[in-house]
């Protein structure tokens, strides 16, 4: 079933054409904390990420995007970007999932009394 998916989908990793492309071109450079894996061609000339898991771009923390985007040549498992003490942790996008952001006032919330986001105007 797994193959299948690949064969026919996108966003189950990798399909068939880009394996194949992976194997036959590829240099691998790298890997990150999520475990996405990170290839160039022999000349340099292009640069792919083959997820693991769901194809999501968020999922690219900002270091290896700069290098997918040739903004800077050396890989970051290579030379690894200095950080500001007040930088977050990078976080894929929630939206749309279980973990996604909701205000006290959303229709989500999971509290029917907490769900009143707003006072109705009374006049005097």
């Amino acid at each position: 079933m797994n193959s299948l998916l690949r064969a026919i989908t996108w966003w189950n990793s990798q399909t068939l054409n880009t394996q194949f492309f992976t194997w036959r071109k590829g240099v691998r450079v790298g890997e990150d904390d999520e475990g996405n894996v990170y290839y160039r061609t022999r000349d340099d000339k292009r640069r792919w990420v083959i997820f693991n898991g769901v194809t999501e771009a968020s999922r690219v923390n900002p270091e290896w995007h700069g290098w997918l985007h040739h903004t800077w040549d050396v890989p970051p498992n290579e030379q690894p970007l200095q950080h500001k003490s007040w930088e977050k942790p990078h976080e894929e996008n929630r939206t749309g999932s279980v973990l996604a952001y909701v205000p006290a006032g959303s229709l989500r919330n999971s509290q029917i009394e907490d769900r009143q986001d707003y006072e109705a105007w009374q006049p005097e």
